[in-house]
Order: C-alpha cells, then structure tokens, then sequence
C-alpha cells in the first residue's frame, strides 16, 4: 500500500520543484498572451498543480499518460522540457510538434505522454486503448488519464470506463473537478455531487482525494496504481480542485464565478500548502525554499528566450508530417 506517511523527502521537495514551475510556466504564458507572442489560446493549469504532480509521482518513467486541452501541468509533471514546450506554445519549429500543435496538442512518447488534446474526453479512449494493449503485450505498464469534470457526460468516458471495467485494463481514470465545464456548473450538468460514485457502475472503485492535496493525490493514484499492476483493473479517482482563472487565457472567469468563491479556493493553495508543510517538517528551511522558486524562475526565462529566439515553421512545411 501506497502511504502519504511514507513519501521520503527528496520526493517531496521534487514534487514541491515541480508545483512551483507549473504555476511559473502557466503564469509566463498569461503574460506572453498578453504581449501577443502567441497565436491561439491557452487553457492553463494554475491552482490544479497538485493533481498532475502527485499523479504522475506514483509512476514509473515507461508508464503513460494522456492529456487534455489544460495539460502543461501533466507534460511538466510527466518530466517534459520546459524549451520544448514553450517553443511549442508560441508556435516555434523547436517546439514538441514543430510549432504545429500549439498549447492543447502537446506530444512526446519517449516520455509516454500520449498527447494533450483539444477534444473534452478525447483523452479517454486513447488511454484505454494504450491500456489494452499494456495487457495484451504483458508490459506490467499502467496509464493515467486525465480529465475534468464535463468529460465524464460523454459518451466516450462511459463506453471506455465500461471496457476497462470489463477486461480489468490497467488505467486510472483521473478526474479533475475544478467544479466547472467550461463556464458551467457542476451543479447545472449533473445531478451528482462526487464524479466517483459513477465508477460502481462500471465494476472499480471510485475514489475521492483532496486535489489541492499533493501527498492525498500520491497515496490515492499509487495506490490505484499498484491494483492495476496487480492485475485488479481499473480505478476511478476524483481529485476535488479548482482553477484560478478563467476557462482560457481570454476569459477572466468573473461573470459565471464570484470574487469569494475565487478567494476561498485560494486559501487553499496546493503550493502554499506543501511549503507549509515542508517547513513545518523541517525538509526544507525558508532559505532554500526561495533557493528552488530562484531557480524555477531562471529556468522559465531560459525556455522563454529560447521559444522567441527560435524560428517559426516555414508554411511549406504544414503540408509535412501528414497522413495520407
């Protein structure tokens, strides 16, 4: 069993490391947004940190993941480069896919990231399918699949949640309810408070965990992903959080949302929460926690200057790398 009372401090600090540089990255591109640098929208991950970093925690390096349109938090969490990535989200030829991609198309299968995608559920059948064949080859691999809240009224998340059910595929279904689809509700699309009570119905557990929660994230997922390994199928995990902007870049989030229920998720913080946590353990003292945010920042500007030093695709090259 997967204990939050067991994870070793070097892991601990990485996971801290790794919350700080998502929220950096995010921010960076808000304001690279804002300047005109990119074409396109953003869906950024500010205020979820917990959910990819402790997720992608519990797994090992050959281990996949797939995505969706708010997934620079699951690529920094599953060990991508941050150069790449914002070369990618500024639409440079260095980027992940050549600058073809952009923010919601992300891709490295070296990393077992089977992609971020602009499609609500897109993620959720691919995941399956990567599940079914880490069966069916005998990898002793699993998949973590991410999505939020409004994914699971889809068709795909029912149909592919029935299948692992039925030939116990080894995938954990992540839900990030961050209480909203796009700019509705959770309480105006579905009749259910907790995602998880929808898993009974497809024969695996459901199970909750604090998604501001960085350590509860771990135990939960590690756990969920031991049973996989073991050959128990597949598990559904809700990770209750929240997003502190809009929908994308170009929605500020304020006419469907008030400024209290806005702050009160704040104060839940999943990154001043695991500081706390280090200090008060005594992992880390305020001078190297600031040591780390220093070196985060260093290494956003890094992958800054090198996204706008890099070129932008010739348009000749839209018609490479297709399939025909």
């Amino acid at each position: 069993m997967v204990s939050r009372d067991e994870v070793t401090k070097e892991l601990k600090i990485k996971m801290f490391r790794q919350m700080v540089t998502i929220r950096r990255f995010e921010e960076r591109v808000k304001e690279l947004y804002a300047q005109g640098f990119m074409a396109g929208l953003a869906h950024l991950y500010d205020g979820q940190e917990a959910v990819a970093v402790g997720a992608c925690a519990a797994l090992r390096p050959d281990d996949y993941i797939t995505s969706t349109h708010r997934g620079h938090g699951h690529c920094i969490a599953k060990g991508g480069d941050l150069k790449r990535m914002m070369a990618e989200v500024l639409g440079r030829k260095t980027g992940y896919c050549k600058g073809k991609g952009g923010s919601m198309h992300i891709f490295d299968l070296s990393l077992g990231i089977l992609g971020a995608n602009g499609i609500v559920a897109g993620g959720i059948p691919i995941a399956t399918g990567a599940g079914l064949k880490i069966k069916l080859k005998k990898t002793g691999q699993v998949v973590v699949c991410f999505f939020g809240d409004g994914a699971t009224n889809q068709g795909t998340f029912h149909e592919s949640l029935n299948m692992a059910g039925l030939w116990k595929l080894p995938v954990i279904y992540v839900c990030e309810n961050n209480l909203y689809a796009i700019s509705v509700s959770q309480a105006r699309h579905q009749p259910i408070k907790d995602v998880a009570i929808r898993a009974a119905s497809y024969g695996m557990p459901g199970v909750i965990a604090d998604g501001n929660d960085v350590l509860d994230v771990y135990e939960k997922v590690g756990n969920a992903v031991e049973r996989a390994r073991a050959g128990e199928g597949p598990t559904l995990v809700e990770c209750k959080t929240y997003k502190y902007g809009g929908h994308h870049v170009g929605d500020p989030g304020t006419i469907y949302r008030t400024k209290e229920e806005v702050l009160a998720w704040k104060e839940k913080c999943p990154i001043r929460r695991m500081r706390e946590h280090l200090l008060a353990t005594g992992a880390l003292t305020a001078e190297e926690i600031s040591e780390i945010e220093l070196a985060v920042e260093r290494a956003i500007e890094e992958a800054v200057e090198y996204a706008k030093e890099s070129p932008l695709p010739s348009p000749e090259e839209a018609l490479e790398d297709l399939y025909v």
